[in-house]
């Protein structure tokens, strides 16, 4: 489910980007986190199926839940730590005329 999730968001996450008009939201940063965390997901698969064999298939439901949840908290990290650097890099100027307002 890890693989399964954390794939699926890397691939939004790439049409996302090869759509993009500019590059201000800084999209090939979240391809890369969203990359990065399939292909470790995809080596942690590779070497537990070759721990389990044919047992890797037929998964208990309380591992695919925990997995799925792990995932979902892969994925919703991955946009934390692209927001905090947005927000800091703050492409567009809007939290500096933010706090320039308020001061």
């Amino acid at each position: 489910m890890t693989l399964l999730i954390s794939t699926t968001a890397a691939v939004i996450a790439t049409i996302c980007w090869y759509n993009r008009k500019d590059d201000l939201m800084n999209l090939g940063m979240l391809c890369l986190m969203y990359w990065g965390a399939s292909l470790m997901w995809l080596v942690d698969a590779v070497f537990e199926y070759v721990e389990l064999r044919e047992m890797y298939f037929t998964p208990a439901l309380e591992d695919m839940v925990n997995d799925a949840f792990l995932g979902f908290a892969v994925v919703v990290l991955g946009l934390v730590i692209w927001t905090v650097v947005l927000l800091i890099k703050d492409p567009k100027g809007s939290v500096r005329t933010a706090l320039r307002r308020q001061s």
